[in-house]
């Protein structure tokens, strides 16, 4: 079933005349219901009464949030193609009026099975639209449900803006002029529908710039990663871990599929909301792992831990973690199945020692997204937890923000559905005004104690220490994911799109205007490859001027023409992507320029033929 709700100034609908076999008996008036909560139903194949009861109860707490003084419910046929058949959907729909009658909810019902003419007046703020989406726990071999996804669809929420300056304001009374990212992201949070209704546009330039394609020999959400592509997600890979090992990360590897009747991971299965892929053999069950998580608390069970050797800092980049995301919601580099997640937790002694250690994590996730090339102007951050926890450490909560530096979304739990309190994450607001989480971080109070995770206080005792979850980055696919729609962004303004200089596969095309000029061209690549700059030739029997389209298409940051002209006065002609203009330079100063705008980052040979006639296409 999908709900599509609005909070309406008013709604005017008419009926004309019925569309259906089935149709319920009405007027043909107008009908006006002012100061409502209208509710767009779409009823699906499978949905049943159950289903019907629960989806007005949430609503109906929804309406009472908003102030609504009533609910409207208008058949709505437009909201998926697996629509029930017309009885069913009827039944369904009365059992949402009775329900809401038993719940003595103001109700009125547009009659289903006609065509109407509708008018709307929504109100203007976050809270106003809101799509739904409820479903049966899916059944079926090779799926594990976990319990967090159900209460994860029943959660009730508060939603407040948090600023700097400490305010806390209910996210429908906030102002959002010049936070209009941040309007974008609450608006689709709230929602809480993750369904790609169109293909966003890096899933495009992913195939264009030859990075990955989707793998259609296996499961959905699986990609195939070309030369270009595990370059680049190579090079991020190796710039996490690297600062997560500066920060004081021990590196481990665990493995990717866990038995099922582990009790320790049992319960944790259940306490994290997502599904999992699972392995049947002869007489056990396996799921592969969706974190790092069952296989770092396994080896701190069986450290021997003092309160000295705490903070603990254990960390592994799996490649791959494994969730068997709905294949409605799986687009491009946003949303996988199998995924590379950086995954740092910190053991701590308690809640203080955690609460000093979330906010150095907080500090790394920062500097990591600026590493990759994604600004905080290009992030908006949400925390979420319970009112307990709000209510015992609002001064921590508004730090986390201040160190952010922005207004962040709050989500705030009447109570603890799963084993953190709070979390936090940055989250990218796309093209399409849909949001992707990357780094992020939470308290745990639980998974230790299940685990049997110990350490050894200043009395010889045993203690249950507090977990931090972290991962800086996010997936690595995410960040490219972002980085791609970053730089549409940059094209839709007119700009040049590009990727980060130490990102971009090829960062130097050589282009002689003639053959006779391919031998100085390979030593000034010998002379940029000795330097550990990428760069490559483009040799192929094109004229200048395609070889030149050609590179500007592949996001090349400096293409050099080298002819007679080069050869005679020693300066290359370098038409710079950043700028836009074409300077004379020497080559030790191309070098040194390009060495100043990497520093810091990691570096990787170019695997691909240096010279393009040689060189394979994988469009």
């Amino acid at each position: 079933m999908k709900v599509l709700a609005l909070h309406v100034d008013y709604v005017e609908y008419e009926p004309i005349r019925p569309e259906s076999s089935i149709y319920e008996e009405a007027e043909k008036k107008v009908y006006r219901i002012e100061d409502a909560l209208l509710l767009l139903t779409c009823v699906e194949k499978g949905d049943d009464s159950g289903l019907a009861r629960r989806a007005i109860r949430e609503l109906g707490e929804q309406a009472r949030k908003l102030g609504a003084q009533r609910i409207v419910i208008y058949p709505y046929a437009h909201l998926s193609p697996n629509l029930a058949p017309p009885g069913e959907a009827l039944s369904i729909l009365e059992a949402m009026r009775d329900e809401a009658n038993s719940l003595n909810i103001e109700t009125y019902s547009a009659p289903f099975g006609w065509n109407k003419r509708l008018v709307i007046a929504v109100k203007g703020h976050p809270l106003a639209e809101q799509l739904r989406s409820y479903e049966k726990a899916a059944e079926g071999a090779g799926e594990e449900v976990p319990q967090a996804l159900i209460l994860e669809e029943k959660l009730v929420s508060n939603w407040y803006i948090l600023t700097p300056e400490g305010g806390m304001i209910p996210v429908e009374e906030y102002d959002f002029r010049g936070h209009e990212n941040l309007e974008a992201f609450a608006r689709y949070e709230i929602q809480k529908s993750r369904a790609a209704l169109e293909e966003p546009p890096h899933v495009s330039l992913m195939k264009k710039l030859e990075i990955a394609d989707y793998e259609p020999a296996s499961d959905p959400g699986n990609l195939r990663w070309y030369a270009k592509g595990r370059l680049i997600k190579s090079l991020l890979e190796q710039y996490v871990t690297e600062k997560v090992i500066e920060y004081g990360g021990i590196e481990v590897e665990t493995p990717i599929m866990y038995d099922m009747s582990h009790p320790s991971l049992r319960r944790y299965l259940h306490k994290f909301p997502a599904r999992q892929y699972v392995i049947e053999t002869e007489d056990k069950r396996y799921f592969l792992r969706f974190a790092a998580c069952f296989g770092q608390f396994l080896i701190a069970k069986d450290m021997n831990l003092s309160y000295r050797n705490l903070p603990l800092r254990l960390y592994e980049l799996t490649r791959y973690s494994f969730r068997r995301e709905k294949s409605g919601e799986l687009v491009g580099l946003k949303r996988l199945r199998a995924f590379t997640m950086p995954d740092v937790h910190a053991i701590c002694r308690d809640l203080e020692q955690a609460k000093e250690e979330m906010k150095r994590r907080l500090r790394l996730s920062l500097e990591v997204m600026e590493g990759v090339g994604l600004t905080r102007d290009d992030l908006e951050m949400a925390i979420r937890f319970t009112r307990e926890f709000y209510e015992e450490n609002k001064d921590f909560i508004f730090e986390l923000v201040r160190i952010f530096g922005k207004p962040v979304l709050a989500e705030m739990w009447s109570e603890r559905y799963f084993y953190f309190v709070l979390k936090w994450e940055f989250n990218f607001v796309d093209c399409q005004k849909k949001a992707a989480a990357l780094s992020t971080d939470q308290i745990d109070v639980e998974n230790a104690l299940y685990y049997g995770i110990t350490f050894v206080n200043e009395r010889g005792e045993k203690e249950y220490p507090i977990i931090l979850h972290c991962s800086p980055s996010g997936a690595i696919e995410r960040v490219i994911y972002s980085l791609l729609e970053k730089a549409y962004l940059t094209m839709m303004r007119g700009g040049k799109p590009m990727l980060p200089l130490w990102l971009t596969p090829t960062q130097v095309r050589l282009i002689p205007v003639k053959s006779e000029y391919l031998e100085d061209c390979l030593r000034i690549l010998e002379r940029l490859e000795e330097a550990k700059i990428r760069a490559d030739i483009d040799d192929r029997d094109e004229s200048v001027d395609k070889k030149i389209r050609d590179a500007e298409t592949e996001w090349i940051h400096y293409i050099v023409v080298y002819g007679e002209k080069e050869r005679e006065s020693g300066l290359l002609s370098v038409r710079k992507r950043a700028t836009g203009g074409i300077e004379r330079i020497a080559l030790n100063d191309l070098i040194r320029e390009i060495k100043e705008k990497v520093e810091g980052k990691p570096f990787k040979k170019l695997p691909l033929p240096k010279l393009l006639s040689r060189r394979p296409s994988f469009k």
